[in-house]
């Protein structure tokens, strides 16, 4: 009885481990761990750009002392085939894997690890011990035999004859030939080719990275009002105006030009100058309020020209170096066609009136909002889908996304996915002056470019924590932040108070801390007239039309052009997450720069932050990390005003007047490498 039952019970026992082999267990023959990048355990994709490295690190090991072997797995949207890419341990204490992907093409791509345990590389490290230690090892090398063959077995080709041939060879050799033999780098590389993955495992995610094309990472904006580039006051731009500004735009160094909503214009509530309720037959409205008997989200208000006359625009643009930029803003005025033709797509009142956007106490008459999950969400979501590629077949690749942050995180992973399975050059930038975690989402489900809080860090402290913040945790990951300087609806405080020297400073930290930055137009122009106490611009041409001096005097376009083409000729200004901070002996002066990785393209840059007065003091350059020392000669040049020094060591005295310069954007070049027939110098 007690055979039989601990028999019975061995059975059992048997059973449960081969269920628990089989799939019961969590843990692995061998353990692949922490992957990075990875975005909320691979729930969402982490963003590259075209032509970067995905670097690719894992902790990788297992019981005892074999040596192992890792790859990353990977492939395109549009494959089915895994490739691989070998993975090397660069940390063996700490069991710590890298390796890295050429991401060139702009698209999905899928990325996991996968190892095994290399027994034959295990073999060698082992006999070749052995061997230097004088033992026997005869047996070793009849076990070496034994691997070789089952290499040869499996092996094709050309390597299945050269590992064939090595086995004669090993048959004839004598006893120290047959050590040599196996020990040899070309045999060893041979079979390296051919392993064995019996006992392999896999990561238990595969990881996503979206690459976007480079314009989501480096990217200048120009925003402005179509209907305010004319010049007769009272009356409506027309698109052909917009394209007689296109040369001063392209001179001034922008590469995106971006175009509030140009669709028709409700009349219902239609806002009046000033924000008022009470607009005049010839009042424009706010172009925000969209759709009218002329139409809605694919339509052009009629005082703009034709849809024939957009695209001459967009082509226009394009041969100005520019790309149009459309807003695409989700809400509809009371008289949009939608309201009638799909009234499921709408929320009404318990009297049968429209319900109208608020905010309380803020309220927008002319605004209705959509129910996105509403009797025919199926419908709505559809048709805001195929209003995003109407636009992008005329010519249009990129969108600002207005207050996206009030509508369904859900609906933008799901619009952004089916635009970019399309059309993966298509660019999305989230206007969303929101919470972080809601910020945070937003990107994290797709949109390439995200509006931030720039605009409210003024001071060294505030820049200095949010730039680490943004650099240095994971949202680097995901979180590309478009420093837009102001924008229709922010007149900051500082730009109010700090007047054209404010505007100097604010442009420089826009266009050298962040690789994307963008001003409303009027920035150039120093336009700085607010609504007493308040964040807006007075007489906004939100709600009237606009006729502007571009040539009016104060106006910093010479700078605006000077800080775009230091941003087109320095490759180190073109990224986000080389960004360091430096020593600066003045609370008032931010000091910090960007390098590329082989230390080509260094740059420096000291911003004086106090708008009203004089500051100076010394600045410490980080030689170490430009594999540079304090006897090394370098030379310096000032970028805005063309100034050249030459330099050595790590402090050097800066002063900057806010009336005169501001700031100063330092490119060092270490002696040996001056290119004396450069045109610089």
């Amino acid at each position: 009885m007690k055979n039989s039952s601990g028999k019975a019970h061995g059975q059992v026992c048997a059973q449960s481990i081969a269920q628990a082999l089989a799939g019961g267990l969590k843990s692995h023959p061998i353990t692949i761990q922490n992957v990075q990048p990875e975005l909320d355990g691979g729930r969402y994709a982490v963003k590259r750009e075209e032509g970067d490295d995905l670097v690719v690190t894992a902790e990788v090991f297992k019981d005892g002392h074999d040596k192992l072997a890792a790859v990353i797995l990977h492939r395109r949207m549009d494959e089915k085939d895994w490739h691989e890419t070998p993975m090397t341990c660069v940390n063996p204490g700490l069991d710590l894997w890298r390796g890295h992907v050429r991401l060139d093409n702009n698209t999905y791509y899928y990325y996991t690890v996968a190892a095994w345990t290399d027994t034959y590389r295990t073999f060698c490290d082992e006999l070749h011990k052995k061997i230097m230690a004088s033992q026997d090892v005869s047996l070793e090398l009849d076990e070496g035999r034994e691997l070789l063959a089952k290499v040869a077995a499996r092996a094709k080709t050309q390597d299945k004859k050269f590992l064939n041939e090595t086995l004669k060879r090993f048959d004839a050799a004598d006893y120290a030939e047959r050590g040599q033999l196996l020990l040899s780098d070309t045999v060893g590389d041979c079979v390296a080719r051919w392993p064995d993955r019996s006992d392999g495992s896999r990561y238990d995610h595969e990881l996503e990275v979206f690459v976007d094309r480079i314009a989501a990472r480096y990217s200048s904006w120009y925003e402005m009002f179509p209907r305010s580039q004319g010049t007769v006051p009272g009356k409506s731009a027309t698109f052909k105006d917009c394209e007689r500004r296109l040369p001063e735009i392209r001179d001034l160094g922008f590469d995106v030009l971006y175009f509030v909503p140009i669709h028709p214009i409700g009349r219902s509530f239609r806002k009046g100058p000033d924000n008022t309720l009470n607009a005049g037959p010839d009042d424009p409205g706010s172009p925000y309020a969209i759709g009218s008997e002329e139409g809605g989200h694919t339509d052009i208000q009629p005082d703009l020209g034709t849809l024939d006359d957009f695209r001459h625009l967009v082509d226009e643009a394009r041969a100005n170096g520019l790309e149009v930029a459309l807003d695409f803003a989700v809400q509809c005025s009371p008289d949009h066609p939608w309201i009638r033709q799909h009234p499921n797509w709408f929320k009404f009142r318990a009297d049968g009136t429209i319900k109208y956007a608020e905010n309380p106490p803020k309220k927008y008459q002319d605004i209705v909002n959509v129910n996105f999950y509403g009797p025919d969400q199926e419908g709505l979501w559809c048709e805001l889908r195929n209003v995003i590629l109407f636009w992008v077949a005329q010519g249009v690749k990129i969108f600002r996304v207005d207050n996206p942050h009030t509508k369904p995180v859900p609906f933008w992973e799901w619009l952004i996915r089916e635009v970019r399975t399309k059309h993966p050059e298509v660019i999305f930038l989230a206007e969303a002056f929101t919470r972080p975690p809601v910020l945070q989402m937003l990107a994290k489900v797709g949109f390439s470019q995200s509006y931030s809080y720039f605009t409210w860090r003024n001071f060294k402290h505030e820049l200095t924590e949010y730039l680490t913040e943004l650099t240095r945790s994971s949202t680097i990951e995901y979180l590309r932040p478009n420093f837009f300087a102001n924008t229709p609806d922010i007149l900051p405080e500082y730009l109010q108070k700090g007047g054209r020297p404010a505007f100097m400073i604010r442009l420089v930290l826009a266009a050298t801390l962040s690789s994307v930055y963008g001003i409303y137009n009027g920035y150039e122009l120093c336009e700085n007239a607010a609504v007493p106490g308040k964040e807006e611009y007075l007489h906004s041409e939100k709600y009237d039309y606009k006729v502007w001096d571009w040539d009016r005097p104060g106006n910093i376009k010479d700078l605006v052009a000077t800080v775009n083409r230091v941003r087109r000729e320095n490759a180190a200004l073109q990224e986000l997450d080389n960004l360091h901070f430096y020593t600066a002996h003045d609370d008032n002066i931010l000091f910090y720069g960007k390098m590329t990785p082989d230390r080509a393209n260094m740059v420096f840059i000291a911003v004086n932050l106090d708008p009203f007065d004089t500051h100076e003091c010394e600045i410490e350059l980080p030689l170490f990390d430009m594999h540079l020392t304090d006897m090394d000669n370098f030379a310096v040049e000032e970028l805005i005003s063309g100034a050249k020094h030459l330099w050595s060591g790590a402090r050097h005295h800066v002063r900057l007047d806010p009336q005169v310069n501001p700031a100063v954007i330092l490119r060092v070049t270490p002696w040996h490498h001056v290119d004396f027939e450069s045109p610089s110098f």
